[in-house]
């Protein structure tokens, strides 16, 4: 399957703003890119790119007073299949657990582990450990919080959304995410793009996704308590803790959002010189990169 996404935000900005991105693909997925991944920048910028601490592809500039607009639109490939599944992957026990992985199971500024600790157990004690506990735990989390576009807040954490049964699907992934740190289950944030690919068009604009991925039986495996059912098409931008280490830009300084636009569609190869939405494709020079 091909799949043809990017992405064009223009900021604007009063005076020059330090920025932080994390736009690209992760690095296990850019072998798959048919086409280059690159970032325009209106006007051209000197952008810098280097990994983060967790691997993430990350890009470094300044806004220039008046603002810029970032742009990308690529091809890359995907298996086309679902989400894997396997009901019998297996919990592991902290002591057994690689040491890269148990950054994960602490509490970080959005997963407050300490906080729902009792709510976590309540469910994790009716199952068995591994596959069966994580769904019981990514459905509670599907079941309590509703969707609303409307409300989304940076302030939001997965206690407050637990109370107030209310968000987005950060929101979602942040209140499973922790809900599996609480009972010895490593679990790590992920944003990305996720297309509407293999279910019924939606009736909200297409934005950049988040979901979680746990650790079972020595891999890492997708859930996505936002939609609860496996999905085709995952494309990963990012890894980390939670939605601080995967913020799509950082600014050191006032920049507002004035324009935002994705999109992610399924093409075929006779589709690649065809055009996608005007208001997506890159209208300016590539960004100078300095790597």
């Amino acid at each position: 399957m091909l799949i043809r996404t990017g992405y064009r935000l223009r900021f604007e900005a009063d005076i020059p703003v330090p920025t932080l991105a994390l736009l690209h693909v992760r690095p296990e997925r850019q072998a798959d890119l048919r086409t280059p991944e690159t970032l325009y920048t209106e006007p051209p910028l000197d952008v810098e790119i280097y990994r983060d601490s967790f691997d993430n592809v990350c890009s470094r500039f300044v806004i220039p007073e008046g603002g810029v607009t970032l742009s990308a639109d690529f091809v890359i490939e995907d298996s086309g299949e679902p989400d894997p599944v396997d009901l019998q992957a297996r919990q592991h026990p902290v002591e057994e657990l690689p040491a890269d992985v148990l950054k994960y199971l602490l509490s970080s500024r959005y997963c407050e582990v300490s906080q729902l600790g009792d709510e976590a157990w309540k469910i994790a004690n009716k199952t068995e450990p591994g596959w069966e506990r994580v769904q019981a735990l990514v459905t509670a989390a599907h079941e309590r919080i509703e969707f609303d576009y409307t409300k989304a807040s940076t302030e939001h954490t997965a206690r407050s959304a637990f109370d107030q049964r209310f968000g987005v699907c950060r929101d979602f992934a942040h209140l499973a995410i922790t809900l599996c740190r609480s009972v010895n289950i490593p679990a790590r944030y992920c944003t990305g793009y996720l297309g509407d690919i293999g279910i019924d068009p939606v009736d909200y604009p297409m934005d950049f996704s988040a979901w979680m991925e746990v650790y079972l039986g020595d891999r890492w495996y997708t859930f996505d308590a936002r939609h609860n059912r496996p999905r085709i098409g995952r494309i990963v931008m990012a890894y980390g803790r939670d939605a601080i280490d995967t913020a799509l830009t950082t600014q050191f300084g006032a920049a507002k959002l004035a324009e935002f636009h994705v999109h992610t569609d399924e093409v075929a190869d006779t589709d690649l010189d065809r055009s996608p939405d005007e208001t997506a494709l890159p209208q300016s020079a590539p960004a100078k990169a300095e790597t």
